[in-house]
């Protein structure tokens, strides 16, 4: 695999080179099968030494310089790139920075994808979410193990199955370690986001210290403005945080364009500070405390109803209350209950939540396994999540992907749900939740706590599995699966030839592929075929076998017929650029198709109308596994005709 990983480097290297050096790349994107330089300077661009690199199919310079690649291989290189460059798909780079290349992902669907997701606020909060807690992850996986380890032996002690004259010192230390991370995380979230949104970093770790209220007089507390009680630290939460320092981030760049350079160091982090920080204090965590003052009402009848449904709803709902700071209205509720019962009912159920981030990760990791970046996260986060740590799991891994976090949180309420139907399931002392939590359960009746668990585990894993992946991610992967090198192919391929029959995808007239408008197809850099200029918008399947892959964009269709050919249905010329807006596809990845299947219908007026070719190209992109090919018929079809005949080795 180091061998596969060095050639392609050392491919990506060449063909940087042949275009002119870093510096001459102004952006790329990527389509199925090549990868799309814009560059500065044409007369810097080799054309004879790219078409020379091993591994190039062929060039072709139109309105962008087009590196043919092939599918399959088009995203390993476009990962080296992503390797050599760093900033974003499509972005302008200063010239003569030396990294004037963008981070191109390793399939072509990710490419489009990300016009789509530039137009999703949702998507971008979650984009800026992952940056910020990103790099914090080695810190919380350390920091989450050295809190794992001291919140068993608390628990032991408090337990009495560990003695505390010997043992408590050595929790004493650990903890401080731990707090180095956990207690200022606000500041360091702070500074993270102020280097996100564009604003003095050190400024942004001030507005995250802003919400621990260290300078506050107990004796005098700041007043909540919306209900009168005092403030209380940690009020707004991490999302607190993150919506001030943007704030903050506004504020600061508007300042520096109207304050006169003399005096700008001075007034606009002075102005920035205070306002962004009053506003943090007076709106902010009230309107945080105002909220949570709210929900002690509802929790308290949802406990009031017991059973599965209070354990559903609390462990469902938790992650999102410790998100803004919301879940200190319980330690009340937590202490109010040790101390008439001798045990709190309310922690082994909202330590569920933490557990179905766990299932929801070990889901990730198996359906995303291809995705070395985000399993190399899964695998350093897991341990500390089963300890009870959730933070690198929450931050790192599930928010920033959207849907994983709601199923975790589903996960979280059935684990609830079976520990509030067993009943009686209490923790004697307030700590830390997950693996640890067990010591600390009352009554012997840990077994129900660790039904929850399993409970909670299974319960975010399935919920993930089947609807918590996302589909860009999806994509991501099955094109992963689907384009296999070839020599996998050749020992799973039948021993006996075997012929496929190919047909006419629309009603029109079938051409032989050296007509087509796009010299890529042309000149067969891709593979033999054929295509079809429709007259009908229907498209049907052009050979039987299983469709391996549906572009994003709607315009391409991969599928693999029973012999192993790997088969290219490309929708017009160039329409990658559409965004998937005039096709309408039918089929799903992993269906099996027949010439009888429509597949997609294409508005070929649209098409035209924006400057793209209608063209319907047909190909075989492993030529290597064919062993004789005709085109039986061209001019005018009916869709389903039989056309061209392939024969395997």
């Amino acid at each position: 695999m180091a061998k596969e990983e060095l050639t392609l480097n050392q491919l990506a290297k060449e063909i940087y080179a042949a275009a002119g050096g870093m510096d001459n790349v102004q952006s790329v994107v990527h389509c199925m099968t090549r990868v799309r330089m814009s560059v500065r300077d044409d007369t810097k661009v080799d054309q004879a030494k790219l078409k020379s690199i091993p591994g190039v199919l062929g060039v072709v310079d139109d309105e962008q310089l087009q590196v043919i690649i092939g599918p399959g291989k088009v995203n390993k290189v476009a990962k080296e790139m992503v390797d050599l460059a760093g900033v974003e798909l499509g972005e302008e780079l200063p010239q003569g920075s030396g990294k004037d290349m963008v981070n191109a992902k390793a399939a072509e669907m990710k490419a489009a994808q990300k016009a789509k997701q530039k137009k999703s606020p949702i998507k971008a909060v979650l984009k800026d979410i992952s940056n910020i807690f990103v790099p914090m992850i080695p810190a919380f996986v350390g920091s989450g193990l050295i809190a794992g380890v001291a919140a068993i032996m608390a628990n032991l002690i408090t337990a009495g199955t560990l003695d505390a004259a010997t043992w408590q010192q050595f929790v004493d230390v650990l903890n401080i370690l731990k707090n180095g991370m956990f207690t200022y995380l606000v500041i360091y979230t702070g500074i993270n986001s102020a280097q996100v949104f564009g604003a003095n970093p050190t400024l942004g770790g001030v507005i995250g210290a802003v919400v621990m209220l260290t300078g506050m007089n107990p004796e005098a507390p700041i007043k909540n403005l919306f209900t009168g009680d005092a403030l209380a630290a940690g009020q707004g939460g991490i999302i607190g945080v993150i919506f001030a320092v943007w704030l903050l981030s506004m504020i600061e760049k508007k300042l520096h364009q109207i304050i006169p350079d003399a005096i700008d160091i001075i007034i606009t982090p002075m102005v920035s500070l205070l306002v962004v920080g009053l506003l943090e204090i007076f709106l902010i965590m009230p309107l945080a405390g105002f909220i949570s003052n709210g929900m002690v009402g509802g929790i308290n009848w949802v406990l009031s109803v017991g059973g599965a449904f209070s354990g559903f709803v609390l462990g469902a709902l938790f992650l999102p209350m410790v998100m803004f700071g919301l879940h200190q209205i319980l330690t009340p509720i937590h202490i109010q209950m040790i101390g008439e019962t001798g045990m709190t009912l309310l922690l082994p159920i909202l330590a569920m939540a933490g557990a179905g981030q766990v299932g929801a990760a070990f889901a990730l990791w198996i359906k995303l396994r291809k995705d070395k970046e985000l399993t190399e996260m899964i695998k350093g986060a897991l341990p500390v999540g089963i300890l009870g740590i959730g933070e690198p799991l929450i931050y790192g891994v599930t928010l920033p992907l959207g849907r994983p976090f709601v199923t975790a949180c589903v996960g979280g309420g059935i684990g609830g749900a079976v520990i509030g139907a067993i009943g009686g399931v209490g923790a004697i002392a307030i700590g830390p939740s997950g693996a640890a939590l067990i010591p600390l359960i009352a009554n012997g009746r840990w077994w129900g706590y660790v039904l929850g668990l399993l409970a909670a585990y299974a319960g975010g894993f399935v919920a993930t599995y089947f609807f918590g992946i996302p589909k860009d991610k999806l994509a991501e992967q099955q094109l992963a699966e689907s384009t296999v090198s070839a020599e996998p192919m050749v020992e799973t391929k039948v021993a006996a030839h075997s012929t496929d029959v190919f047909t006419a995808v629309a009603q029109g007239e079938v051409h032989p592929l050296e007509d087509a408008a796009d010299p890529v197809f042309a000149e067969k850099m891709m593979g033999e075929g054929y295509f079809v200029e429709p007259t009908s918008n229907e498209i049907f399947a052009p050979v039987a076998g299983k469709v391996s892959t549906i572009f994003p964009t709607k315009h391409a269709i991969g599928i693999t017929t029973d012999s192993g050919l790997e088969v290219l249905l490309h929708m017009g010329i160039n329409t990658v650029e559409l965004e998937g807006k005039p096709f309408e596809v039918f089929v799903t990845e992993g269906q099996h198709v027949t010439p009888e299947t429509k597949v997609a219908t294409a508005d070929l007026a649209a098409i035209k109308a924006a400057g793209k070719g209608i063209s319907m190209m047909v190909l075989i992109t492993n030529m290597n596994e064919v062993e004789t090919y005709v085109l039986e018929k061209i001019g005018k079809v009916n869709a389903e005709t039989e056309v061209f005949k392939a024969q395997t080795k």
